[in-house]
């Protein structure tokens, strides 16, 4: 029993045209990402896409969105991030029920994938580019987690939950919550990944007692410099997501896929014809 979960991240879906930046076609660098996905070889049984689905949360831009990503057969969960507005997300999306779970102020949910569970959290902040996550949905999330202990999940949010070393977007990660949520996964080990969005890149990190992660944009990616002040920039390049899977027994596996056309795949065979291992 394979599950195939495709994280998608950062799509940052403009008005039809409009370029982020005055450099960047979102929604171009999206349609690409979905066209690899259906290229995949095993089909997903779901898609998350982990915050910032729009640049200024728009309705015209959630209706693009809902475009671009209407070529996916499969299920598909939307998470809201610093650039979103989750009361219009609801409203663009009333036929996603799951967006209906969680409180007034904040898009929580959970959804069962058959054998492996998805479990959000909505770190947004009004009009604030950092995260933070309070009381009540760190309860929610510690009853949640309690009452199935015995499947294999995946915890899903925005904003990253440890320092990446990238200060500028440090200084706008989970800036509340991250210790609290810390321990409650530590205290629930049928969490095997904690992914999240935000970054434009892809990190890993040893964090809660599992493994932690970030996906890369399907567009433009947070530049690579790791000095303490170094400047807020972005690069094109290759856009990718993550796809995440578990065949039933043992661990999450995590792949990161680049979106592109690429010469491939060619069996390994030298040029006299035989296997190379």
């Amino acid at each position: 029993m394979q599950k195939l979960l495709v994280q998608l991240s950062d799509t940052h879906i403009r008005l039809p045209g409009q370029l982020a930046y005055g450099k960047v076609d979102t929604s171009a660098h999206l349609a690409r990402a979905v066209a690899a996905v259906l290229r995949l070889p095993q089909r997903a049984d779901a898609v998350v896409v982990t915050g910032d689905l729009t640049d200024f949360g728009r309705p015209a831009e959630y209706a693009q969105l809902r475009a671009l990503l209407a070529p996916l057969t499969c299920p598909v969960y939307l998470m809201p991030g610093n650039h979103d507005d989750p009361a219009e997300m609801r409203r663009s999306f009333r036929e996603h029920a799951y967006l209906a779970q969680g409180s007034d102020a904040h898009i929580d949910f959970t959804v069962d994938l058959g054998g492996l569970r998805l479990v959000a959290l909505d770190t947004s902040v009004p009009k604030a580019p950092y995260g933070e996550l309070d009381d009540g949905q760190l309860a929610w999330l510690d009853a949640t987690l309690a009452r199935d202990s015995g499947t294999p999940t995946i915890l899903a949010l925005h904003h990253p939950p440890y320092a990446t070393r990238i200060g500028h977007m440090d200084d706008i990660g989970l800036v509340h919550g991250a210790e609290a949520l810390a321990r409650i996964v530590g205290a629930h080990p049928q969490v095997e990944r904690v992914i999240s969005g935000h970054l434009h890149r892809s990190i890993q990190a040893r964090w809660g007692g599992t493994v932690a992660m970030t996906a890369p944009s399907t567009a433009h990616q947070v530049a690579l410099d790791l000095a303490p002040r170094a400047a807020s920039a972005f690069t094109m390049e290759p856009p990718g997501f993550l796809v995440h899977a578990w065949t039933g027994t043992g661990p999450v596996v995590s792949h990161l896929a680049f979106v592109g056309e690429f010469d491939g795949p060619h069996p390994f065979h030298d040029v006299g014809g035989g296997l190379i291992d």
